[in-house]
């Protein structure tokens, strides 16, 4: 039986992307092989605690306690470390739900399930992680998919442009730009993003202007 190691599980709306306010099951894998300097969830690797659970019996967990909920959020730290998290995508597929997988851009998505939605992160020069992101990713993204870039003042900004035009991603999938709290304020990052005259999503993360998890 495959076991997933997980950091936590919980019910709320999605606070991003695609599928903003809609109710979802979140999975929260454990571990991450990066170490971005604003990382909103760092219990989600070591030295934190995490649990672990066999594929059936998330599968389980959600088909019993949520059978109206298809959307099931895959997230991290960076689930694609672990080797289950592919069988467990296509186990949820399999079963009914439409699982939503947040990837941090540092491995290969060219092997997902069809099913899948990806939102994946590319990291602007203030996470410090810039040097990790796997661009050839890009291809494999659709329109239903989207990319998260977190910007943390205008030098990431200038960058996040410049990548976005230069590869396209406009034609190819839905770009998200969020502020880096508290670095960048949702009002400043409007400011720049209606500077630009692109059709480029703000992203506030609903959950907690709600208070939620």
């Amino acid at each position: 039986m495959v076991k997933l190691k997980l950091s936590e599980i919980f019910f709320s709306l999605q606070g991003e992307g695609p599928l903003v306010g809609m109710p979802s099951l979140f999975f929260r894998l454990y571990g991450c092989n990066l170490n971005c300097s604003w990382c909103d969830t760092p219990y989600s690797r070591e030295p934190y605690p995490f649990f672990e659970k066999e594929i059936e019996e998330l599968v389980q967990q959600w088909k019993e306690n949520f059978p109206q909920i298809p959307y099931v959020v895959i997230t991290g730290g960076e689930p694609l470390l672990q080797e289950g998290a592919i069988p467990f995508l296509e186990a949820l597929i399999a079963n009914g739900a439409k699982p939503l997988l947040e990837t941090n851009g540092s491995l290969p998505i060219a092997g997902l399930p069809e099913g899948v939605i990806v939102v994946m992160d590319l990291k602007p020069p203030s996470s410090n992680m810039v040097e990790f992101n796997r661009y050839e990713n890009l291809d494999f993204l659709r329109e239903k998919d989207a990319v998260k870039i977190v910007i943390q003042d205008r030098r990431d900004f200038e960058w996040a442009i410049n990548l976005v035009e230069q590869a396209d991603l406009l034609k190819k999938t839905q770009v998200f730009f969020s502020p880096a709290h508290p670095f960048l304020s949702p009002k400043e990052l409007a400011s720049l993003i209606l500077e630009t005259k692109l059709p480029l999503r703000l992203q506030v993360q609903l959950h907690k202007m709600l208070g939620l998890k």
